[in-house]
């Protein structure tokens, strides 16, 4: 139960990655493009996460999930801060 709650995560910050991505093609928004990059990169921290607990439990990927999501925020905190008008 737990590994779908994980891969559903996962599909659902990739799906508003691409929503987010086309979008922001659309309308030109730069906004709208660091917010993407942040979900897609949250999407990289839920798939290492499942790869992390269910495929390769011997091998210690924290330092890389806490990394892709820490570089998440700082990309979602880079966008409100210096793309925002």
């Amino acid at each position: 139960m737990i590994f779908l709650i994980y891969v559903l995560c996962a599909l659902t910050s990739a799906a508003c990655a691409v929503l987010l991505h086309r979008t922001a093609r659309r309308s030109g928004s730069r906004m709208l493009f660091w917010c993407g990059l942040c979900f897609w990169l949250l999407s990289v921290a839920s798939a290492l996460a499942i790869i992390d607990h269910y495929l390769v439990p011997d091998v210690q990927l924290w330092p890389l999930r806490h990394g892709a999501s820490l570089l998440a925020v700082a990309v979602l905190l880079y966008g409100l801060v210096f793309e925002e008008r």
